[in-house]
Formats: C-alpha cells, structure tokens, sequence
C-alpha cells in the first residue's frame, strides 16, 4: 500500500499519494475527492485508505529503455536509433533531419505520450506542415511516422497504428524544367574548358543522376568494348551534425544499374581527361590525392568533385553567363526531352536513363511526348479518312 494523506485545497479535500517509481525516484500525486472540507473529513479519509490499497504507481519510462508511457518525441528519437542500423546511410540522414527538423519540434510543446498520440494530432500536423511545404514533403513525413508507429505496435508499446487512420496527401504532380537544344548548345560553350564540363555533358548527355556522375569510375569504362556501365554513385548526407561522403557500389535501383554505348566524341573526351590527371599526378607528386584515383570527376590535385560544389557551381556558372536557371537534376529532364523529340520511344528511354518501371517514365515524361500524339493522330487520320470525307 502506498503512503498518502489528505491535504485541503481550495476548500476541497486531496489526496497526497507518494511512491517510488521504477527508477527508484519518489514522486506524488494529487487526486482531488471532490469533497467539500466542512463535514466530510471521515469520509474523505475512507476514500483515501480505498485508494491508497488500489492505486498502481504509472510505469515510469527509464532513460534508454522504450516504454509505451514515454513521450512521442523520446519515442521517435530512440526509434530513430534503432532504424540507424536497418537502412542506408543516406535513408538515415533523411529520417534524421525529417525527425529532428520537423516532427520533433512540433510535437515537443504538446508532450503527448506515445500512448496519446491519435490520428486527429497527426492529420493536423500535415494540415500545419501544408501551409509551408508541398505535399510531397508531407508525405515524407507521413512515411516516416508511419514506420516509427509500426515499430511501436511491433514491439507492444501500443495496440494499433493510428498514422492507418490518417489521410495522407495527395502527391502533387512534378514537371521538370528542361533545356531547348540551342540552350544546350550555350551551356555547352560556357562550360567548356572547366570542372564542370565533363559532368554537364555526363548529365546532359546520358541522363545521370548527380550521384551517378560523381561515382563514375576509370573502371567503368571499357575503351575496348566502347561501353560505359553505371554502377558506382557518390553522395553526401549530414550525420550528426558532419557533412559525410558516402560511396556506394549500388545505385538507387536495380535497374539503375546499366550499360550505355560511349559514342565516339565522348571517347575522346575521356581520354583526353585520362591524360590530363596522369599529368596532373605526375607534377603534384605526393601532393596528389590518391584516395579517389580510381574516380572520373576529380580537380587537379586529385580531390572528388563534391555534390554540393557541383550543384552550387552549376548554378552560378549559369548566373555568370546569362543563361536560364534550371537545376543541374534537370540536365537528366533535359536528355529525356531530347530524346522524346527525336522520336526515341518511351520504353527505350526508361532503359536509358535506368527508372525501375515504365510508369515511372511515363508520368514524369509523358506531358512533352507530342510527337507519339501526332503520330496518333495521323493514324486515326489515315484509319477515317474515308468517313471523313463522307461526313464532309
């Protein structure tokens, strides 16, 4: 039985009970009796012996220990702990800002127990997170609470997943900006002759992702066979606070991982790349950085062309010289457009630029793919000419 006594408030009796939690602190807890003070003395104290014998100290959550009455935003912290080790490092980074950028600060005010947590606190997080945001970014976080609450009922901290009762947004449609060929043609002059030459002609040319044109390797390139495989990617994600290169000899899908023809010009340009940091390595010396030797998109002392530094310099090489500002992602839009225009089909371009299935292609794709309905309509043309000229 706990210890406890009466104590008057406000002319009402309540009980004072104290106990010692799991953690070995002692707390109390006031539990009004809601009797008045004149003439009920008796009978409070029957109430307090009553529930000094029934009452059952609240679990208290222990630091480091996932308990069901911890709070939400402790709960998604060591959720995130936990997942560190089950995903990718660059998924991690992603959780990680998501939680500690976003989530958290919203839900940290409210101390909300994880037991508390209901379908209508979060449908109204995505309400206030839509004023600021796109709904794609909401539904970021909606997958993010989604899998931390999974792992809540996995682990029996709560009977259900309330993130289930909630209507995540709609995914608002994406466009990519693109360049018209003669654009191209002036990107290609400004860029000539400096780092980011060869990356421009990389994204623009064969479609590669940021991650994919830093990750290009010597090895990937079969000068015999005049190939070119993607098969390595490059990337940089904020870890506790420090900017991390992460390297990776798997690409974002499978079919991400492919082989393209290197056409005769591209040929030359690497070569003539080869031969310049063999140069580069010969004068440097023991200055030259060997760690990235095997790496196509390095600077005259052998350093990686960093994510960042690319898509930073694309955009003010764009700025220096007048040119309309597109992201350097859209390079990859760009080559689609191109590819689109001069009649390639849908399902070949899919493979090219290495989307894991052909909706994928088609949804982002499909608002520039005229030339398919005017073929289509010169079908339909030619299949009713006939009723055509009747009906005329």
């Amino acid at each position: 039985m706990v210890a406890g006594h009466l104590q008057e408030k406000n002319g009402t009796y309540y009980m004072v009970l104290s106990y010692n939690t799991t953690a070995g602190k002692r707390k109390t807890k006031w539990i009004s009796t809601k009797l008045p003070v004149k003439g009920n003395k008796k009978k409070a104290e029957e109430m307090l012996y009553e529930t000094r014998k029934t009452f059952i100290p609240p679990e208290e959550p222990v630091e480091g220990v996932l308990s069901s009455e911890m709070l939400f935003t402790d709960f998604m912290k060591m959720w995130l702990a936990v997942a560190k080790s089950t995903i990718k490092i660059t998924t991690y980074s992603s959780y990680a800002a998501m939680v500690n950028n976003i989530i958290i600060p919203y839900f940290e005010p409210k101390k909300l127990k994880l037991t508390e947590i209901s379908a209508k606190d979060i449908q109204q997080f995505y309400l206030v997170q839509l004023e600021r945001v796109k709904p794609n970014s909401v539904i970021h976080y909606h997958a993010v609470i989604h899998r931390a609450m999974k792992y809540a009922v996995r682990t029996d901290l709560i009977t259900s997943n309330p993130v289930d009762k909630v209507d995540r947004p709609k995914k608002n449609a994406f466009q990519g900006s693109f360049y018209s060929e003669d654009e191209m043609q002036d990107l290609f002059e400004v860029a000539r002759g400096t780092k980011l030459e060869l990356p421009i002609v990389l994204a623009s040319f064969y479609g590669l992702r940021r991650s994919e044109v830093l990750g290009l390797k010597w090895s990937a390139i079969d000068f015999q066979q005049n190939t070119i495989t993607i098969q390595h990617t490059l990337t940089a994600c904020q870890i506790d606070g420090k900017l991390v290169e992460v390297a990776s000899d798997t690409t974002k899908t499978k079919s991400s991982r492919r082989t393209l023809p290197l056409i005769p010009q591209f040929r030359d340009m690497l070569l003539q790349r080869w031969e310049m940091q063999e140069e580069y390595k010969r004068v440097c010396g023991r200055c030259y950085n060997r760690k990235y030797l095997d790496y196509i998109c390095v600077d005259e002392m052998g350093n990686i062309i960093k994510p960042d530094y690319l898509t930073d310099s694309f955009s003010k090489l764009l700025a220096r010289h007048g040119l309309r500002h597109i992201r350097f992602h859209d390079l990859r839009h760009t080559c689609a457009s191109l590819l689109l225009k001069n009649g390639v089909p849908m399902k070949q371009i899919q493979e090219w630029l290495g989307h894991s299935d052909f909706s994928t292609t088609a949804n982002i794709y499909a608002h520039l793919d005229y030339n398919s309905k005017l073929n289509s309509a010169q079908a339909m043309m030619t299949g009713m000419s006939a009723a055509l000229i009747t009906v005329g």
